[in-house]
């Protein structure tokens, strides 16, 4: 298996408002479907969708609810055989959309919050056979810091959201993903001064022992930084509807790109060019393109 993604699995609850909620206030809201998501299934999706072999570690409920956040993913060739079934709930996430296509996401874990360092364990001969491992901050720590422990090849983890990891755990990640609020929290876990600004963020996290780094800066497109330099690459211009899913997209596309042998700032340009057309779109995989798709250019 080319790349194996280790990570959350839920099924999305939709809801559309003109405005988010003000504390304490009700709003009426449109929506109401459901559809499957999850950080961890969100990028094993995007990533078999961009061209890569990928296998799918995680845990889903015997509810009924399990079917429908599975369903993408069958249908997008993802090796679903090592999942862990729990008695109780699928993991649930409740996904508020406004009319400028800014979003809240508020996350039950359900069956998520089953998996163990134990049930890593059971992963540990795909783990440490797979080119790359991709992790996210869905899992508990313990859990998270289990599969790096087993991660023998190249491992990408998009801390989203951050959660406390031993230090040198952090700084195994080849690259670290993250967003401008995930580096300024990853970073000060580190021991780094805090800051707004993305070029300095990228530069403290470097300095704080990272190989690698890719900022990821929504319309802005991102930032890379390695052993080769610090680079901006630009996203091309569209029209968000919907920005859910896109950070799991890009993460998907990139750990796609990098199996292929492609270095760490063409992958990361391809990832941009990818998430920038599911933001076109409602939802998370169901708005992620299909091979073959033309994506939007720079």
């Amino acid at each position: 298996m080319t790349v194996v993604v280790a990570g959350s699995i839920n099924v999305d609850l939709h809801l559309h408002l003109e405005r988010h909620p003000r504390p304490g206030e009700t709003l009426l809201a449109s929506g109401g479907g459901l559809s499957p998501g999850g950080k961890g299934a969100n990028q094993a999706c995007a990533t078999a969708l961009a061209g890569a072999e990928v296998a799918l570690l995680g845990a889903v409920g015997d509810d009924d609810a399990a079917q429908t956040a599975l369903l993408l993913l069958r249908s997008a060739g993802v090796d679903l055989s090592h999942l862990t079934r729990v008695a109780g709930p699928t993991g649930l996430a409740v996904v508020s959309v406004d009319a400028a296509g800014e979003n809240t996401v508020v996350v039950v874990p359900g069956a998520n919050a089953e998996i163990t360092p134990e049930t890593v364990d059971g992963w540990e001969t795909i783990l440490a056979a797979a080119p790359i491992v991709v992790s996210q901050g869905e899992l508990s720590s313990s859990a998270t810091e289990r599969i790096a422990r087993h991660t023998r090849g190249r491992w990408l983890l998009n801390l989203a959201p951050v959660v406390r990891l031993a230090p040198e755990v952090i700084r195994r990640a080849d690259p670290l993903v993250v967003n401008e609020h995930e580096a300024e929290a990853t970073l000060t876990q580190l021991g780094g001064a805090a800051t707004r600004d993305p070029e300095a963020l990228v530069a403290g996290l470097r300095a704080a022992g990272l190989s690698s780094v890719v900022l990821t800066l929504g319309a802005a497109g991102a930032i890379v930084a390695d052993e080769h330099g610090t680079h901006h690459v630009p996203s091309p211009r569209v029209t968000a509807v919907d920005t859910v899913g896109a950070g799991d997209a890009f993460t998907g596309a990139l750990a796609a790109r990098l199996a292929e042998g492609h270095p760490l700032l063409e992958a990361a340009r391809y990832a941009v060019r990818f998430a920038a057309h599911t933001v076109q779109f409602e939802g998370a995989q169901s708005s992620y393109p299909a091979p073959g798709t033309e994506l939007p250019q720079g």
